[in-house]
């Protein structure tokens, strides 16, 4: 019987791929942050399509606040009913468009409990574009010294 056929209560979450992925989650996390903190946030590239993600992110979302992003507004069912067009359009050309990453609610601070949502990677990719070309990121390296 093929496995993809069989019903989901079938399954059970896995412990250690949980914990792989939030590790893996907490990785590219810090490792980012660092980054923001050792170098200007203008010239940094996360994708090979960086500035039509940005484009899109702000021609479909003018208005979006990204220096603090409340979560409860972010995953409403009309936000993600305006997310999933977009999100679906990097689909064949962003690498794990769709996995789960950590995103800093308030830009100006660490990642931390209270300043983490868990959002696509795609969305991540324009959030952050957004912060890191419209200024946002610029105060970290300030605040956050890079640590030798």
């Amino acid at each position: 019987m093929d496995i993809l056929t069989r019903p989901a209560e079938e399954f059970e979450n896995d412990q250690t791929l949980e914990t792989m992925w939030a590790i893996k989650a907490y990785e590219h996390a810090e490792i980012y942050f660092n980054i923001l903190c050792s170098v200007d946030p203008k010239y940094l590239k996360l994708t090979p399509i960086d500035n039509i993600i940005y484009k899109e992110f702000r021609d479909e979302f003018p208005h979006l606040r990204i220096n603090i992003i409340n979560e409860n507004e972010l995953k409403s069912e009309k936000s993600k009913a305006k997310w999933r067009p977009f999100c679906e359009k990097f689909k064949k050309c962003v690498e794990d468009y769709s996995f789960g990453t950590l995103l800093r609610s308030d830009a100006s601070k660490d990642y931390t409990e209270d300043n983490t949502m868990l959002v696509t990677r795609i969305q991540f990719y324009a959030i952050e574009l957004a912060r890191n070309r419209e200024g946002v990121n610029d105060n970290l390296r300030k605040y956050f010294p890079k640590i030798e």
